[in-house]
């Protein structure tokens, strides 16, 4: 990929998201009120400030999910291929497997699955 094509290429994606920031800014007509600005509970009015603070309990179990989530679509490619593997594949994929569950381990015992 020469210099021209990568210059062609980020040109092209300058004028694409420019293009429809620019659309949708002509051809939306905005009407602000005020009913518009509050946050959306589900059709139920808020009784209080919107901006709370949540415990840190709620983004580690965010995090550990994504993480253990993302580290499962590494076995996708794994079973495609494990046939033509054989026995190392099996081998290296129960050493992923055991340092998940290590990770897991060390979560539970530090309480970050628990709700609190």
């Amino acid at each position: 990929m020469g210099s021209v094509s990568l210059l062609a290429l980020l040109a092209a994606a300058i004028v694409f998201s420019a293009g429809g920031i620019l659309v949708g800014w002509v051809l939306v007509k905005g009407k602000p009120n005020p009913q518009k600005g509050e946050p959306y509970e589900c059709g139920i009015p808020t009784d209080t400030s919107p901006w709370q603070q949540f415990t840190i309990g709620y983004y580690l179990f965010a995090l550990l999910f994504l993480i253990f989530d993302v580290e499962l679509v590494f076995l996708y490619p794994w079973a495609v291929v494990v046939k033509e593997v054989g026995m190392a594949a099996l081998f290296e994929i129960g050493i992923f497997i055991f340092i998940l569950f290590v990770g897991f381990l060390y979560a539970h015992k530090k309480g970050a699955l628990q709700w609190k």
